[in-house]
């Protein structure tokens, strides 16, 4: 299903002062496209306009154009990997970009100015380089095989930015100017953030190809503490589409996921604490974005299948019970719900209760199917609802849970296409099942990654279907890593996210920008308290005094004093973590 017009692959750069040129290289190809470095006008001309002054470098990609203080600039893709063939579609992943300023000076800035542009740019830097960005210039990668099959003619005509589907494409406002002109559509390239794996297989002497697609939604996107819930247009946080693919003889296989943050509006917002006290709004009424947000599901999706695996006692509780009580409320035939204590049936590390769940979901997994088409581009099957699992974060306990049902419908799908004889298991197919692990061992981490800031908990289970003492102790190094980023760098992580993606927008002529809150006295003065005075407490005890007495009273007073400071520090927690300062709208509560 290739866009008649998909975008151009081979593309080169000129630089000159007043323009970039970007050259479509393609076979038989003599557009290229101009970008007016003044005044900042687009426009399609041919290659004989290039001036032979001009500095030229290959590019693979536009990824998009940005304002910051010191006016535009290009973001182009510098470096591709190619990462497999999805139905003899090139699929790549950009691993490196560069970021071009329009201006060719920076001499009409003053230094906050300056300052504040640095910021800007280095939050654009950081998100470039977190790892999980896709792209095809022949094959819609946001679009699921099911999708892509129930479509128009007219569809097909589309360019590859028209028909992406724009939940997942991430440079969707970067795009924002290519999108209004249509002649200018092959020059842009919708990209999408997650994960994508790719192996061709053997069975049985029989060969196959198989995909694993993990698409991240842009909408509610965001870090993990930050962005909790919904918004009010029903968009749920870590919301993420995974699609797994089959594809053998020319026929296709594909089963899709959904895993999104519980959806209704609540925060949990960073304090200091290892683990927040998740807060559920009082104010608004909940009913309104949670009935958005599966109204949408049941168009994408059909049925849907709650998979609720949150703890049901102490601080996760209030959720679980919330959820289960609007499904109720909902009363909508088409939403079904399932709450499973992960960490309560699993304790003790026995993870064989995983099987309970899957038996508990077995019969609604048949009713849902998968999706079918076989060699001759016919429709078998059609999947006809979804599994959206969530746990807290959507991370480590919910991929778990995903990559058991996916293999579950795998079989079925394998045994349908005749590469598995009656009666063979997945799991006893060494050489699949170690691909087939690590491959959801390495969805877990890239979408881990990107929300949390570290790799998934868990994997060891995930890759060995074991849980190991070594898997025990990378967790907790892998917590520790989630709790300080969590705390002292999310806050940036966070607005990198909002103006990448637009919900923030430099204003060239705004006097303050909001990079520069002050900070309160106590910030600065508790924290050099607490070191003082827990110093102070090592140096008495090491310099004993005349008697002991005397020691063990300069050893308390200055001990009680570190304390009692680190006591304040906890109870004002939310004062001493690093927050965001761009966007201040419902995301942050």
């Amino acid at each position: 299903m290739a866009a008649t017009a998909g975008a151009y692959e081979k593309l080169k750069l000129h630089i000159t002062p007043e323009k970039f040129y970007v050259e479509a290289c393609d076979d038989g190809a003599d557009d290229v496209l101009a970008i007016d470095r003044v005044s900042t006008e687009v426009t399609l001309t041919v290659k004989k306009d290039v001036p032979p002054s001009a500095v030229t470098r290959p590019i693979y990609g536009i990824l998009g154009t940005i304002r910051l203080v010191a006016g535009n600039y290009l973001i182009v893709i510098t470096k591709k990997k190619k990462v497999g063939e999805c139905f003899s579609h090139a699929v790549w992943k950009a691993t490196d970009f560069d970021i071009l300023s329009y201006k060719k000076t920076m001499l009409h800035l003053t230094d906050i100015q300056l300052q504040d542009n640095k910021a800007f740019l280095a939050m654009l830097s950081h998100v470039l380089n977190v790892d999980g960005f896709y792209f095809s210039t022949t094959y819609d990668l946001t679009h699921t095989l099911q999708r892509l099959a129930n479509t128009s003619p007219e569809f097909q005509e589309m360019s590859l930015l028209e028909r992406a589907d724009p939940r997942f494409v991430w440079n969707g406002h970067l795009l924002r100017e290519f999108a209004a002109q249509p002649e200018i559509h092959r020059f842009a390239l919708p990209v999408m953030h997650g994960f994508i794996a790719m192996h061709s297989c053997s069975i049985n002497g029989k060969y196959f190809d198989w995909l694993l697609i993990s698409r991240r939604s842009c909408f509610r996107a965001g870090v993990r503490y930050y962005v909790r819930g919904i918004d009010s247009e029903g968009h749920a946080a870590n919301f993420v589409e995974t699609e797994q693919i089959v594809h053998y003889n020319g026929s296709k296989a594909s089963f899709v996921q959904t895993r999104g943050s519980i959806p209704f509006f609540w925060s949990q917002r960073p304090n200091l604490k290892y683990k927040p006290k998740p807060q559920i709004s009082k104010v608004v009424n909940h009913m309104d974005g949670f009935q958005r947000h599966f109204d949408s599901q049941i168009i994408s999706y059909g049925k849907q299948m709650i998979v609720n695996l949150v703890n049901q006692k102490g601080s996760e509780k209030p959720l679980e019970q919330t959820f289960a009580k609007m499904v109720n409320s909902l009363g909508n035939g088409m939403v079904r719900y399932v709450a499973f204590d992960f960490h309560k049936e699993c304790s003790r590390m026995r993870w064989d209760r995983l099987q309970l769940l899957m038996d508990q979901l077995a019969e609604q997994q048949d009713e849902f199917s998968y999706f079918l088409v076989d060699s001759d581009g016919k429709v078998v099957t059609q999947q006809e609802g979804i599994f959206r699992s969530n746990c807290m974060d959507c991370l480590d306990r919910t991929n778990v849970i995903q990559s058991l049902l996916a293999r579950r419908s795998l079989q079925a799908q394998l045994q349908r296409l005749g590469v598995l004889h009656v009666g063979q298991r997945i799991e006893e197919q060494a050489q699949f099942e170690k691909i087939y692990k690590n491959a959801w061992a390495d969805n877990a981490n890239a979408c881990a990654k990107q929300y949390a800031g570290t790799g998934a908990l868990k994997t060891d289970y995930t890759r060995t279907g074991k849980r190991t003492q070594w898997g025990l102790i990378m967790d907790g190094w892998n917590s520790l890593i989630r709790y300080y980023k969590n705390n002292f760098s999310d806050g940036f992580r966070q607005d990198a996210i909002d103006l990448f993606l637009g919900n923030y927008s430099v204003d060239e002529v705004e006097s303050l920008s909001p990079l520069h809150i002050q900070k309160d006295w106590k910030f600065l003065a508790l924290p050099i308290i607490m070191v003082v005075a827990f110093s102070m407490c090592i140096i008495c005890l090491l310099m004993a005094g005349d008697t002991w007495t005397e020691t063990l009273a300069y050893v308390l007073f200055w001990g009680t004093a570190s304390f009692g400071t680190l006591a304040i520090i906890f109870y004002n927690g939310r004062d001493f973590v690093d927050a965001p300062k761009l966007v201040q709208k419902e995301k942050m509560d």
